[in-house]
């Protein structure tokens, strides 16, 4: 029987890494998660029905209830999401897998007595999944506006690093000294959740991409460190590749963002300051041209190129489906169209590429930063609908701006370009965009959905 649980582990291990590896191209990625969870359905059955160890047949009865349970919310929560909340589901999701290493901790402490490196791996465990969940739901409470502002003390930095110093130090100080008291346990394990708070709470909200991926790097951690102590392939496996991944990506992150990873991790990032952004929003000079669905319309109409940048408001509006319909539209008249993907457009990273997948976009007109900056100024017209921080020139010509080195989408530089907006309120980073006031650019007020609506009418009288 322990044969074959091997076997089964190996199987689920080996279908991680492929789901991940498909993960990597929208053609292959609904394929790769199946996949992927088709093998954390066989490891999860192979465990429960041939784990080799007699266990009471009411712990088979909880943990079916438990697997019931969550798959019902989870299956329901998943279907009725908007795509806006998205990035508020991955946090309360990967809160989640940090809550269940924690727990491990907890559960097993007593089990492992006398045994040091199984102990420093169950503390280590407990404390990277509490901070893990802690600051998920933070980060969750600030995608959805339930915490709308940055808080921060003086020498906020220096406290918060010092509590964690303090809290590893305590954790070396009850393995080293062989400590079995559940009250020093639960010591730690409020102080852990209570940094994970303190770690999130003072970063600004334009900054949240970052954390989700490295939150969820912590938890790929917790579950690797699990997976270890049990000696348990599969979860090694899904967490060491879980762990990695996030990792992986929160340097991709950072750079996108031009954040170093230490200022991530110990500096409290992404919280400007007033007066930083009053300055940077004061330097700007200039008027606004407001436009009209028919003038843009006609723009588009003899344009030979167009490169449409979405943004969160198009989320928001849920107008993905109408402006797929304009690009067919555009295309039809023999107009070439492209959509420019900042890696960090709306609320988390490939935000934007699931939003338009949604509406079956072609995968080969979703360009990356890197590759569609060199075409903007052989384009004519350039679409911008709910982005604004990405496609701020301050980024790079205003160093008092609090986004300057952020690699942007460099829009400015086409022919006309037509931006797409509620109204002038600034972005998720709390500034004003020069963008705006260049002398090609023109605003397109409304809700996105009903100014698309109102383009695609006129494009089709013409």
């Amino acid at each position: 029987m322990e044969f074959i649980l091997t076997l089964i582990y190996l199987v689920a291990s080996i279908t991680y890494i492929l789901g991940l590896k498909m993960l990597g191209h929208p053609k292959t990625a609904r394929k790769g998660n199946l996949i992927a969870a088709f093998g954390m359905g066989i490891a999860i059955i192979g465990t429960i029905f041939i784990y080799p160890k007699e266990v009471p047949m009411m712990i088979y009865v909880l943990i079916g209830i438990a697997i019931l349970i969550g798959t019902i919310i989870g299956w329901l929560v998943a279907k009725k999401v908007a795509m806006t909340k998205m990035p508020e589901l991955v946090s309360i999701f990967n809160g989640m897998g940090g809550a269940s290493a924690a727990l491990i901790g907890l559960i097993e402490f007593h089990h492992y007595q006398g045994q040091t490196l199984s102990i420093v791996t169950i503390l280590a465990g407990l404390i990277i999944g509490s901070i893990s969940f802690s600051g998920s739901m933070i980060a969750w409470g600030k995608l959805n506006g339930t915490i709308n502002k940055p808080i921060r003390i003086p020498k906020y930095n220096i406290i918060n690093n010092l509590f964690f110093i303090v809290l590893v130090a305590f954790a070396g100080f009850i393995a080293y000294q062989g400590i079995d008291s559940q009250l020093y346990l639960y010591v730690l394990f409020v102080g852990a959740l209570a940094y994970g708070v303190l770690f999130v709470l003072p970063i600004g909200g334009a900054d949240m991409p970052v954390v989700i991926s490295l939150l969820n790097s912590f938890t790929g951690l917790a579950a690797a460190l699990g997976g270890f102590l049990y000696g348990n392939m599969v979860m090694l496996t899904g967490g060491i590749l879980v762990g990695s991944a996030g990792t992986i990506l929160t340097f991709a992150m950072c750079d996108a963002m031009n954040r170093s990873l230490s200022s991530v991790i110990f500096g409290a990032f992404g919280a400007t300051t007033s007066t930083a952004t009053d300055e940077a929003s004061r330097k700007i000079k200039g008027n606004i041209k407001e436009t009209t669905p028919s003038d843009v319309a006609i723009l588009m109409n003899y344009a030979n190129k167009v490169i449409i940048i979405p943004g969160y408001g198009l989320a928001v509006a849920q107008a993905q489906h109408i402006i797929h319909e304009l690009e067919e539209l555009l295309i039809k008249k023999g107009v070439e169209v492209k959509y420019a993907i900042h890696p960090v457009a709306g609320r988390m990273p490939g935000h934007m590429n699931v939003l338009l997948a949604e509406t079956n976009v072609s995968y080969d007109r979703l360009i990356e930063m890197e590759d569609i900056n060199p075409e903007f100024p052989n384009t004519d017209v350039v679409f911008v609908v709910g982005a604004n921080d990405v496609v701020n020139p301050a980024a790079h010509n205003d160093p008092s701006s609090p986004i300057y080195g952020m690699p942007i989408l460099e829009a400015e530089n086409a022919k006309y370009i037509v931006v797409n907006k509620r109204s002038m309120k600034p972005g998720y980073a709390g500034i004003e965009n020069e963008l705006f006031y260049n002398q090609k650019t023109s605003m397109l007020f409304g809700d996105a959905k009903d100014a698309l609506g109102k383009l695609v009418s006129e494009l089709k009288n013409m």
